[in-house]
């Protein structure tokens, strides 16, 4: 217990210095009647740089992160759209702080001592690191591969998983890919869940032999690390040389894959949905890049994983529906149900659409597009669940009590999908 009460004071010892970017930031809930009115609130995100965590739709409210010198004017704006807000969060240091003091005693009390990684807690770069690579020291249907070096120089790792050495061409292959943008950081469980019941924990003995699964859990190593340890909200990756003077840095990486680049996204280097220079100039977009033209004839799903919201979404960002869209659907709501089925009952069922309809706010660039356009039969974006039971803590930001259902509930969904898979994939029809 003293260890647990000194790891507790050094937090709160830090805290203050850690997040004191965003002392006097108001978290605010945000509800809008109309599609007008939704448009309204979420042109603000480039007008004034609010952070829009989620966006508000007439059927769901969305929430929003305000600095405290712009708490008057957003208020007015959104009362101008004939929109209604109310604060969520006076000051969201408080959140903050109180993420810390959970993580921490959670920390202390881990009990990840048999060479895994556990549940109990939120991983670092280097940890998973280290971990993939002994997963394919210890397991000879795993391979871990450098996909390449990101802005910062950190491996992209990722693992494959095969009883048959990726050899045999006629077994479907499934792609999962966590943390492209930095602060989600409940993403990062889900897919490590994954390869344990693929690996190391395996209950499913036919999504092992039947299919060949390739798992990437730190798809932005540069920004993860950012999130930790200097801005807990940062989404981007790293990458400078967008401004004189890197007055701002980094480019959200799901707006910067070859779909539709630099249509719906922002061409300033401040904004969260920077799409950077041009399609793929960033070297954490190359990775998945490669892997999909590698395998391209073979994957028949591919799940990027987010958060937060309790969504399953589809192509395409800018509203346009692919030929296939009814399937798409018929197995998005089949992953659904099975995650729905074991959700905590606090949380609310997730919901099956097109992004830009499900969203009301449209994108080009993204993962999930780039791979439903260039012949995946299946991708789609998961967005994770947000508030948890306990700790008062909401969007971005992680309780511990929730970690490994966040895995055990995704890796539900994920097999619903490896089974539609199973009954409908390419080479059945060959």
């Amino acid at each position: 217990m003293l260890k647990v009460a000194f790891i507790l004071s050094l937090t709160f010892c830090l805290a203050f210095a850690k997040h004191e970017q965003y002392v006097g930031h108001v978290l605010y809930e945000v509800s809008v009647s109309d599609g007008q009115q939704a448009q309204k609130v979420h042109a603000l995100e480039n007008v004034i740089g609010i952070d829009m965590w989620s966006y508000a739709t007439p059927s769901r409210p969305g929430l929003v992160l305000v600095a405290g010198s712009m708490r008057d004017y957003f208020q007015k704006q959104v009362t101008d759209a004939g929109a209604a807000f109310k604060i969520e969060v006076e000051n969201v240091v408080d959140m903050l702080e109180k993420e810390d003091e959970l993580l921490s005693a959670a920390v202390a009390l881990s009990n990840g001592t048999d060479g895994r990684l556990s549940f109990d807690v939120i991983h670092r770069y280097s940890a998973v690191d280290a971990y993939l690579t002994s997963l394919a020291q210890q397991y000879s249907t795993v391979s871990v591969v450098s996909g390449g070096k990101s802005s910062e120089g950190r491996d992209i790792k990722y693992l494959r998983i095969s009883t048959t050495n990726f050899q045999n061409n006629r077994k479907p292959v499934i792609v999962l890919q966590s943390l492209l943008h930095a602060r989600e950081w409940v993403t990062l469980p889900a897919a490590l869940y994954a390869i344990r019941k693929l690996v190391v924990d395996i209950t499913d003995r036919d999504l092992v032999d039947d299919i060949d699964w390739i798992i990437l859990p730190i798809a932005n190593p540069d920004g993860y690390e950012f999130s930790h340890t200097n801005t807990r909200f940062w989404r981007k990756n790293r990458s400078t040389g967008h401004m004189i003077g890197n007055i701002c840095l980094g480019v959200d990486l799901n707006r910067n894959y070859d779909y539709k680049w630099g249509t719906l996204s922002s061409n300033s280097p401040c904004s969260d949905t920077y799409h950077g220079k041009g399609p793929f100039s960033e070297p954490e977009t190359v990775v998945l890049r490669n892997i999909i033209q590698q395998f391209r004839n073979r994957i028949e799903l591919f799940i990027d994983i987010h958060s937060f919201g309790s969504m399953i979404l589809y192509a395409y960002g800018t509203g346009d529906l692919p030929a296939n869209a009814l399937t798409l659907n018929v197995a998005g709501v089949r992953m659904a149900q099975a995650i729905d089925a074991v959700k905590w009952a606090s949380k609310p069922n997730y919901q099956v659409g097109n992004s830009a309809l499900v969203l009301s706010y449209r994108d080009s660039g993204s993962a999930n597009d780039y791979v439903q356009a260039v012949g995946v039969p299946l991708a789609y974006t998961y967005e994770l669940p947000a508030r948890a039971n306990s700790g008062g803590l909401n969007g971005f930001l992680v309780d511990p009590a929730f970690i490994e259902q966040a895995g055990r509930e995704t890796w539900e969904g994920i097999k619903a999908g490896a089974r539609f898979v199973l009954q409908h994939s390419r080479s059945n029809k060959q």
